[in-house]
């Protein structure tokens, strides 16, 4: 069976039910596929490859510009700014990194339209895998898991995002599109929790086989169901689910398939893709030859987001040239001032041009100080197509340390300071990059998330579910009540039952 890499690098035939250019439509076809598609088990792989798609969708959205995650959830943090040429280039990066959102302005099109295609593509294949002939019946059971644990994931991208959502399972007539009205928060969390507990029965264990890499485990999905546990009840004292958290996680991460690496910066080299420490993995490539022509279409496979963050007329050493977004603050290179993640966290391109073995264009809230996680590295140029659209850098959106220091926040909140076992993965964390022990205390467990994770897009996230965004984020621009969610798009508002968050009327 192909890898599904490879099913995404030919997305123009896997998904092009009508045609290759209807790729990037959020609008169900529910009528269309069910007369040409999901009669042969190669459809059903191939409908379920175009449900992973836009997990990894680099360009698209109703705009068709860039529409990275990591990007403005970046810019949104105290740790780096929007940056680029100017206060207006990628003008969702720059309102979110200065809070001036409104439904017109922002990355929330981007991010809605993501993941209401990926739920979309979920369910038209949930709804006609039975149609199948042929598909023997452990790997239908994989597919519908498969399925429902994207379902869930799409699900909790919106609702930590907007927390106002409609709540759609099944597929739907465009006519019936704009008569969706939101759901409560909590039935969206519950759908969560009903799609990942059942995806986790019919999941298979980690590790994947190489042609496998990229697609759901049954790990995956209980960090993912942990993770919305936790989201879900933010800073409150729900004993129930903080226990049911710190379970799923226990699971995950006293599982032999999971294991820190040793050497810390191996984390994120594309030459180390899927190793031990990767829990969900989204993949790139440098070998799909993407070119300008193809931006806009959603099937760029390389990782855009490290050209945008390599510094700008860069001439030098180690680096390419960039487009100068997400320089990171002086409070972040403070923060990681003697931790030994700090070089490979920030790229101090500043200090390479004061001694002459480099020089850089300063670019919009230039600091010197760059992503490294990410950086658009020489060793990496892509040998064919445009260089800034096929980066084969991976993006690791749930890693072990991750989970283990998730794991330990929700016993010291079930248990008090000191937890023997929240202490004990603590260390871990702390050992693997030669720090010594700390006590197992919420602060000191907020302060290893962000050592450990900056830059990686969780910062934000973690501020707002942990109620400190308002203090923290009020240099920023913040505002309690209203920044903890994006507006709802005016896309998706004109004309539609949809109503908008507050503070964006």
């Amino acid at each position: 069976m192909k890898s599904l890499l490879t099913y995404l690098m030919c997305l123009a035939v896997v998904v092009s039910f009508a045609s290759c250019d209807n790729v990037l439509d959020v609008e169900p076809k529910g009528q269309q596929l069910e007369s040409n598609y999901y009669e042969t088990p190669e459809q059903a792989y191939a409908a379920l490859v175009a449900t992973y798609n836009p997990i990894g969708w680099q360009t698209g959205g109703p705009d068709g510009t860039f529409i990275n995650i990591l990007g403005p959830l970046n810019s949104a943090t105290d740790e780096m700014n929007a940056g680029g040429g100017g206060p207006n280039d990628v003008t969702a990066w720059q309102a979110w990194n200065s809070y001036n959102l409104s439904s017109a302005v922002g990355p929330q099109a981007g991010y809605w339209s993501r993941s209401y295609a990926g739920i979309n593509r979920a369910n038209l294949l949930l709804e006609r895998i039975d149609g199948v002939e042929g598909l023997d019946e452990a790997t239908k059971a994989r597919y519908v898991a498969e399925a429902r644990f994207l379902r869930g994931y799409y699900y909790f991208w919106l609702v930590r995002l907007f927390r106002n959502v409609p709540l759609i399972t099944e597929s739907l007539e465009t006519s019936e599109i704009y008569q969706q009205e939101q759901a409560p928060p909590a039935d969206v969390y519950a759908q969560i929790d009903t799609d990942f507990t059942a995806a986790i029965a019919d999941l298979p264990t980690a590790p994947l086989p190489s042609n496998e890499s990229g697609r759901a485990t049954k790990g995956a999905a209980r960090a993912f169901l942990a993770k919305s546990l936790m989201y879900e009840i933010g800073d409150s004292q729900d004993q129930a689910k903080l226990q049911r958290a710190a379970d799923l996680l226990n699971q995950v991460n006293t599982s032999t398939a999971y294991a820190l690496l040793d050497n810390y910066p191996e984390i994120f080299s594309p030459d180390n893709k899927f190793h031990s420490e990767s829990i969900f993995e989204i993949t790139h490539t440098a070998k799909q030859q993407a070119d300008w022509g193809m931006f806009g279409s959603g099937n760029i496979q390389g990782n855009v987001y490290v050209q945008f963050v390599g510094a700008r007329s860069y001439s030098g050493p180690t680096y390419n040239s960039g487009y100068g977004f997400n320089p990171i603050t002086s409070k972040l290179v403070n923060v990681l001032q003697g931790d030994p993640r700090y070089d490979h966290t920030i790229a101090d391109i500043g200090s390479m041009a004061d001694d002459g073995t480099a020089s850089y264009e300063p670019g919009y809230e230039d600091t010197g100080y760059f992503i490294e996680k990410f950086a658009p590295l020489q060793e990496y140029t892509a040998e064919s197509g445009t260089i800034e659209l096929n980066y084969p850098n991976n993006y690791i959106e749930v890693r072990l340390a991750g989970t283990y220091l998730l794991e330990a926040e929700a016993l010291v909140r079930l248990n008090g300071a000191n937890d023997p076992r929240a202490e004990a993965l603590l260390t871990q964390v702390r050992d693997r990059v030669g720090l010594g022990p700390v006590a197992a205390t919420l602060d000191n467990i907020y302060q290893e998330m962000q050592l450990e994770l900056a830059t990686e897009g969780h910062r934000w996230f973690n501020l707002v579910r942990t109620g400190r965004a308002a203090d923290v984020l009020a240099d920023e621009g913040f505002v309690e009540g209203v920044h903890e969610v994006l507006p709802i798009p005016l896309e998706s508002l004109n004309n539609s039952a949809l109503e908008q968050n507050d503070g964006y009327e």
